[in-house]
């Protein structure tokens, strides 16, 4: 985003407010229309090239003047109905780091140098590119962990998800304070979930390295129980592994604050855990992940949690509405780091909310309009810190109806499950912990009023 004086926010300002009473209006002082290098560059720069650039999700490069040009209109028209840059937060709750949204400044500008032609400017003198190592977002990674071969996609049909067991070969506790999954086909990859499976558990312990498994039915149901017998998490039906990262397109690396850090043990495996979704063609895929290591011991460990207490989803066919509410309540004081929403093609919204132990209740995170194609997660700017005895309810919205576009079958009745055309319900959150603090922080919490039931 480019940065304005005082005497250039007064001026924009003001032309603003022309604008709105009818009158035209330039972008800048002088009355010359924007140009590229001088305004619209810094923006693409701030809020766009880490994802329009090579080997990124964006469809197209901008990261030149001669790449961004032949898109000026559809630029201008993406930014003006704020599709782009994506954000699906609603202002009025929360504060976060990585909001992308553009301000109206930055629309008017880049709208105001379409309509003139998108002039370059002296390009002699637009901002220097900015370095990207590699394509990775977190930067260069101390190790990267990727499929050993590939997997093979076909056309068409239902896969199961699959596994792949790889060994870190660290012999030490290793804290890491950065992780990006990369599909190696995007176009394929519906989610991927790297985790760590630690040497003292059993659940495929007998599958061989670098091979892909499945775990499914009774073999599902044991790595849960293994895990709850073993740490005593109470927060959900379903208690997992160590997240790292959890993928989903349109999904930020994991990048942690100075003194935050995520922990692989000693002699643990990472396990990828893959969702392919066939479209029309075959292909093949090799992910991988890369970790950025912490240079020291962090003050805080970082965990992700799933909100979901287990009630089963079952949308009526045709139904605009249908809600699934989970709750769990603090036993120890906790510090939120982040959200991320996940549901599948008939998620329509999701809101997180606590209610603190006195009673008053506060909104951390709406998304009114879930996009199941492009699924964030949204960095608190400042950490909320709750006390013990705060309920935090996750409320996530379904649309099983012919006006939802993505609806592959509004006529049947939609279930919990894997795939895309089922239903998930993940309220993903990031807790920050002492490093040596119990993982014992959550137990399951009732209704608070009856009118809002585990389902509409």
């Amino acid at each position: 985003m480019a940065e304005y004086g005082d005497v250039r926010t007064l001026f924009v300002q003001a032309v603003v407010i022309l604008a709105g009473a009818g009158y035209a209006f330039s972008a800048t002082e002088s009355g010359a229309p924007p140009t590229f290098a001088h305004d619209v560059a810094p923006i693409l720069q701030k809020n766009c090239q880490v994802c329009h650039r090579p080997g990124e999700i964006g469809p197209m490069t901008l990261l030149t003047y001669e790449q961004v040009r032949p898109w000026a209109k559809a630029i201008k028209s993406a930014v003006a109905t704020r599709t782009m840059p994506p954000w699906h937060a609603d202002p009025q709750h929360g504060n976060f780091a990585n909001n992308r949204s553009l301000s109206e400044i930055d629309i008017r500008t880049i709208t105001a140098w379409a309509d003139a032609g998108a002039p370059s400017g002296d390009l002699a003198a637009a901002p220097a590119p900015v370095h990207f190592s590699d394509g990775w977002q977190i930067g260069t990674p101390d190790v990267i962990f990727e499929m050993p071969k590939e997997f093979h996609v076909p056309a068409t049909d239902v896969i199961d998800y699959q596994w792949i067991k790889i060994p870190t070969g660290f012999t030490k506790d290793t804290w890491v304070e950065a992780v990006e999954v990369r599909p190696g086909n995007r176009a394929v990859v519906h989610h991927a979930v790297v985790y760590t499976r630690e040497p003292d558990l059993t659940y495929g312990k007998n599958e061989p390295y670098n091979e892909f498994f499945q775990i499914s039915g009774p073999d599902l149901a044991d790595v849960v129980k293994e895990h709850k017998n073993r740490t005593n998490l109470n927060f959900a039906a379903t208690t997992e592994p160590e997240h790292l990262q959890v993928y989903a397109p349109g999904a930020d690396p994991i990048i942690l604050k100075p003194g935050q850090a995520r922990l692989v043990k000693a002699g643990s495996d990472l396990i990828f855990e893959m969702h392919y979704t066939p479209n029309g063609k075959a292909a093949t895929d090799r992910t991988q992940v890369g970790l950025r290591l912490a240079k020291n011991s962090p003050a805080e460990r970082v965990r992700t949690v799933r909100i979901n207490n287990g009630v089963p989803l079952e949308i009526p066919p045709g139904e605009s509405n249908y809600r699934l509410v989970s709750r769990v309540e603090t036993i120890a004081p906790v510090k939120i780091v982040s959200f991320m929403p996940h549901m599948h093609l008939r998620g329509k919204a999701m809101e997180f909310r606590v209610t603190y132990p006195a009673g008053e209740t506060e909104v951390l995170l709406s998304v009114p309009r879930y996009d199941f194609h492009w699924q964030m997660t949204y960095y608190l700017k400042n950490p909320k810190i709750l006390p013990v005895g705060s309920v935090i309810t996750c409320v996530a919205v379904y649309d099983n109806s012919p006006n939802n576009k993505y609806n592959p079958d509004p006529s049947v009745v939609v279930k919990g499950g894997r795939q895309s055309f089922e239903e998930m319900m993940a309220g993903f959150v990031d807790f920050a912990i002492g490093p040596a603090q119990s993982l014992e922080m959550f137990k399951d919490a009732p209704a608070l009023a009856k009118q809002e039931t585990a389902s509409r």
